[in-house]
């Protein structure tokens, strides 16, 4: 839910656990507790997006966890977040962008060991779109106060035997008809790109298709869509910057134009997943599909700069369940 500071600090007052989001003063405002948060003032709430500095998006642990443990990570030891994961229960792991940890995140997670074996979800922290170079996005550890700039924080939620927790992703984009496209090395900036298995400046690229850089390269690995969403092009370097790393030897193409954002997002949500114990969208899908006082769908919770499934995304919606075993 979408709270002033005063239901906030309430909250924390009757010894919540929570997770928070919301813009930096607001977060440095609230007192020590059991919460985690990070910065970011964009938000998909029960009245559509909405983009506030003075209001936090609360999301609470449940009532049924066993326990909550928050932990504190940087790029040496984040490797270890799965290991760390209870058995049965969830992660929510909050990360600085633009960080050595959220370069570390996106290009080794997939090789964490029991990464795709425990629940990790969670999301990347970011600023108003205005401030992206100005103000670093931070992350906060309730309990000790500390306010991390190249840390990341994490809560570790257990649950009872007989509930079981599950992620679930939801990605609107398909790749689209044009070129492949495949890089030649790993990371955040390309200036190269092959296509057809020839090199070529990636910006010729971008000239050369007419590519959208609003919307993402999409892959396909054995069925599975994951989206990395285009930075900006920079002309003088003659480069493209990623919102996430684009990978060696993994085939691209751009994906489908939206017609409808909000629609599709609606149609996309699983019809059975009530409301998840948490959830985030990406804020490329505030800007570029116009959600601002917009609903998509029943899942709320904030607009990212990254979204955790297992691994960093973009442009998608991630979310948590937790139900009683079947």
């Amino acid at each position: 839910m979408l709270a002033n500071i005063e239901t906030v600090k309430a909250l924390l007052s009757q010894k919540r656990r929570l997770i928070l989001a919301g813009d930096e003063s607001v977060l440095r405002a609230l007192p020590a507790g059991d919460w985690i948060g990070g910065t970011i003032p964009y938000f998909m709430t029960e009245d559509g997006g909405m983009t506030s500095r003075d209001h936090v998006f609360v999301t609470e642990i449940p009532e049924i966890a066993r326990a909550g443990r928050i932990a504190v990570y940087d790029e040496t030891t984040v490797s270890r977040i799965a290991v760390d994961s209870p058995d049965n229960g969830y992660t929510v792991l909050i990360v600085p962008a633009f960080t050595r940890l959220h370069r570390e995140f996106a290009l080794d997670s997939p090789r964490y060991e029991e990464q795709f074996f425990k629940v990790v979800g969670g999301w990347i922290a970011g600023t108003h779109l205005d401030d992206i170079g100005r103000i670093a996005p931070k992350v906060f550890v309730g309990s000790t106060r500390e306010v991390l700039e190249s840390k990341g924080a994490a809560l570790h939620v257990e649950l009872p035997k007989e509930y079981q927790a599950k992620l679930g992703i939801v990605n609107i984009f398909e790749q689209g008809d044009g070129e492949p496209i495949q890089f030649p090395e790993s990371g955040f900036a390309a200036r190269e790109c092959i296509v057809r298995g020839k090199r070529e400046n990636v910006l010729d690229f971008v000239g050369r298709t007419g590519l959208d850089l609003r919307l993402p390269l999409v892959s396909d690995l054995c069925g599975t869509k994951f989206n990395v969403s285009i930075q900006a092009a920079d002309i003088g370097k003659r480069q493209v910057s990623f919102y996430a790393p684009v990978f060696e030897g993994v085939t691209y193409r751009a994906a489908k134009p939206i017609a409808n954002y909000a629609e599709r997002f609606i149609a996309a949500i699983p019809s059975d997943i009530g409301q998840p114990v948490f959830a985030c969208n990406c804020v490329l899908n505030y800007l570029h599909g116009q959600l601002e006082g917009r609903r998509a769908g029943g899942v709320f919770g904030p607009m990212t700069f990254g979204e955790i499934a297992y691994q960093l995304l973009n442009q998608t919606m991630v979310y948590i369940t937790v139900a009683k075993r079947r």
